[in-house]
């Protein structure tokens, strides 16, 4: 079925709005999936806080192109979707990968971070990296390490000297 030229500058329009608010795109070739099974795998990166489209390879050259990516030509072959990572990367990535595990059907050709190309494994090393919660938390632990030994080593004389005086009340009445 032919797609009018409207509705070609929509789509285009659409998938350049995406790219422009993505701070990661994934590409993957979906060939053999089944409708249900594409379902499941927008809702789970839709969790995570992106989009998971099929696209025409076609438009989605073009969008690239207006929005200054150089597509490797491998990239855009066959059928494929695009998932757009609009908070995350890397917790859009591990949705991505979850929602596909066991399914042979699915590859991920590549993607973009950072206006740079990545390739399958690149994109499966951010899968694996930890969600953007988890490493600010690993982050806030290491800076608040220091100021937490700087306040135990102030406060170990003192304790020292309390530790001694006490030893001392209890061993006066006994004395007495």
């Amino acid at each position: 079925m032919a797609v009018s030229k409207e509705r070609k500058t929509e789509v285009l329009a659409a998938y350049s709005e995406w790219l422009k608010k993505s701070q990661a795109v994934i590409l993957v070739e979906y060939t053999g999936v089944r409708m249900k099974d594409l379902n499941a795998i927008r809702a789970k990166i839709r969790e995570s806080g992106g989009e998971f489209h099929v696209v025409k390879n076609t438009l989605a050259r073009r969008a690239f192109a207006e929005n200054g990516m150089n597509v490797p030509a491998d990239f855009l072959e066959k059928s494929t979707a695009v998932s757009f990572a609009f908070s995350d990367p890397a917790s859009t990535a591990k949705a991505l990968s979850e929602a596909t595990k066991g399914n042979e059907f699915v590859k991920v050709k590549g993607g973009f971070m950072s206006g740079q190309v990545l390739n399958a494994s690149q994109v499966k090393a951010l899968a694996d990296m930890p969600p953007l919660p988890v490493v600010r938390a690993q982050l806030l632990g290491v800076l608040q390490a220091p100021a937490g030994k700087l306040v135990r080593t102030i406060a170990e004389p003192a304790r020292g000297l309390a530790a001694v005086i006490k030893a001392f009340a209890e061993k006066a009445p006994a004395a007495a």
